[in-house]
Order: C-alpha cells, then structure tokens, then sequence
C-alpha cells in the first residue's frame, strides 16, 4: 500500500520548545542580529570545540567569507571536489579566482591527498574541503600534501556534528570550518551558516565584514545608546550576510536536541543498511556510513547500473511515482559549462551515474525507512 503523503528526502522536526522560542523573541521586539544571536555563537563555539563562531546568513556566504579572508583574488586557483553542491566552487568565481575540480574516492565520496596533489600549480591559494554527506575527511593528510602558502577551507554543511578519526569535532581543525543552517541540515533554522576558527582577529574581520564592514553592528548601537558612531567612516567593502535572533532562537534549541537527531538518523541508516544487504543485487553504500563519526546528513547508495533494466533516473522518477523523495547528489560540476573546459574525472563521472539519496532526516522515522525498502525492491524486481 502506498503512501497518502510525501516523504521528503529530508525536512526539518520543530517541536513546541522551538515554536514557545520563537515567541520569545517576538516580545522581546528585538528580531534582527543581537543578543540571541551572540548566545547561539557562544553556545555552537562550545559544542564544536572551537573558540571562536561567526554566524552568517548561508553556508555560501560563509565559504566565500572565507576565501575573502583567505587573501583570494583574481588570478588565483582554488582546489575543490567535482562532487558537490555548486556554492563550493561558486565562492571562489565571486571573487574572480578560478575553481579546479579534482576526482573523489569511489567509496568514501570525498577528496583524498592524492588527488588535491594532482591538481596543484603554482597559482594555487586554497583548498576546499568537502565533508560529503557528513563523512569526516582527513584534513590533517591533505595539509600535509599541500604547501604551507595554501589555505585550506573546509565545506561541512553537511558535517555539523561529525567527528574525525580522533575523535575531535569537524571544526577543530584549526581550518575555517563552514556549516549550513538550511531546512533539510542536521541543525536547521530554516536559512543560515556559521564560521568556527581559532583565530580571534580573523573572527573579528568575519563579523565586520557580514554587515557591511561597520565598526558597530545595529545591536551594539542600539544597546548602547551613548554611542555617536551613528553614520560611521566605512574603510572596507562591506556586505549584508548577518544572522538573526528569530533564527539563532530556534538554533539554540535545535543545539540541545542534536542528540536526538543523532540518535534518529542512526536508526534509519541502520535500517537502511539491514535491508540493503539482504538484498541480492549489490547496491553500494558510502564507506563508514554507520561509524560513530559520521554525521549521516545524507544517506547516499550507488546502484549496480549494469545489472538493472531501467536507469538510475527511471527508478528515481517511480520512486517520486510512490512518494518518496529519493533525490540525488550531486551532478559533477567539472562537466558544467559555467565553469570551462575541465579536465574528465573518471570516478566522478562514474558515480554520478548510479548514485541515489534516499530520505533521512530529524523527521524520518524507521516505519519510513521501512516503506521506502519496500517500495524501492519492488521496483528493482
């Protein structure tokens, strides 16, 4: 029996806590970026392990953030994986630097040093680390392999809560470490990003330049009304990418429920993984998918597209077909015309055609997962 309502491949769970916040907030008259939002920071620099947290109004807007502070320009060239969302290599075109796409590990979906090797010259200036689908990369290997001129800026919007092999929290590295905030995140405020890094004058840079470059936010101004700095001398290029206290109420809350969210996600991949492998056609999941320190912010197969009568997208399409937000991540961005004649990369092309999400999520429960099993053996018999 099929379902009566769609399951998305991954929605936000807000609860009464996130809602009674919110009002809060309201009746506080103060919604824009304020003291909801220095608590949010200081709480998610706790959580992660790092000093120093920087909200922004988008995992975007935090990447490119990044590089601005990195020192990159026109001219320069920045390392990335070809399998990723397309604001990785966008934050560096809007500052006139080139994007270089480098293959990925047919299993763990992610760059290795190798492979960043292979796309240095001498006008490198960064690397962008992809944590794809919350899968903990070594970070440590790729500084190692690159030289010490070359900053390394790590994309885990999908990674918030991962840990590495150590142990440590993705976002201890010492790395400017950018997370997303966005609906279907492991943390969701609806929109939203964050900086965590270790040093405190580039932190102070990063708030300066989210909001227009102004030596005082509106906050600080408003909450000191002896300030005269009402029209201040601007020395910098700016830019609006603030947070916001009706987001950072629902954040501080969405913090303390991580566990939960953890514990959730786990039971569905867990599920996932049990009826996969009894399975005779061998469907590939991502490496480590349920070790400890994986975020499980996507839950990612690749199907044997040889083996099948129908193509990846055929049965993606029935899927929907039954409602069941399969989707996919990502299409190679070497391969788009945005970005110019790119070298081929054979494991990125060959992934992309049998790779498939499947629904998990804070809202996806294992009766979910259970029906989307079903509904997606029946359709490959």
């Amino acid at each position: 029996m099929q379902r009566e309502t769609y399951l998305p491949f991954g929605r936000p769970n807000f609860s009464a806590a996130e809602e009674e916040a919110i009002l809060r907030v309201l009746r506080t008259g103060w919604v824009g970026m304020g003291p909801e939002t220095m608590e949010f920071e200081q709480e998610l620099a706790v959580c992660i392990g790092a000093p120093h947290v920087v909200t922004v109004n988008s995992c975007t807007s935090a990447l490119f953030l990044s590089l601005l502070v990195s020192g990159i320009g026109p001219g320069d060239e920045v390392i990335c994986p070809s399998l990723t969302w397309c604001s990785t290599a966008n934050a560096a075109l809007y500052l006139g630097a080139k994007p270089v796409f480098c293959d990925v590990d047919p299993d763990t979906y992610c760059a290795t040093p190798e492979m960043v090797q292979a796309k240095l010259s001498a006008r490198t200036r960064a690397v962008m680390v992809v944590h794809m689908g919350g899968l903990a990369v070594d970070v440590d290997s790729i500084r190692a392999a690159v030289p010490p001129h070359v900053k390394i800026v790590e994309d885990a919007a999908h990674a918030f809560g991962a840990t590495f092999a150590s142990g440590a929290q993705v976002g201890t590295s010492g790395n400017l470490t950018c997370f997303s905030f966005y609906a279907n995140k492991n943390l969701s405020t609806g929109e939203g990003g964050a900086i965590a890094l270790f040093d405190p004058d580039v932190a102070d840079r990063l708030r300066c330049f989210r909001l227009h470059a102004l030596p005082l936010d509106a906050w600080k101004r408003f909450s000191n009304p002896n300030s005269l700095m009402l029209s201040p001398a601007l020395a910098e290029l700016g830019y609006k990418m603030n947070f916001t206290d009706l987001q950072a109420c629902i954040g501080r809350v969405q913090l303390q429920r991580q566990p939960e969210f953890h514990a959730t996600r786990l039971a569905v991949a867990q599920h996932y993984a049990k009826r996969l492998g009894a399975m005779l056609l061998p469907v590939k999941m991502q490496a480590r998918i349920l070790s400890e320190g994986h975020a499980r912010h996507l839950f990612m197969i690749e199907l044997p597209v040889d083996k099948l009568r129908s193509s990846r997208d055929e049965l993606l399409l029935a899927l929907r077909g039954r409602k069941i937000g399969a989707t996919i991540h990502y299409a190679p961005l070497h391969s788009m015309p945005l970005y110019g004649t790119q070298a081929p990369l054979p494991n990125c092309e060959r992934i992309y055609k049998g790779i498939l999400t499947l629904p998990i999520g804070a809202s996806v429960t294992v009766e979910d997962a259970d029906y989307v099993m079903t509904q997606f053996r029946e359709l490959i018999a």
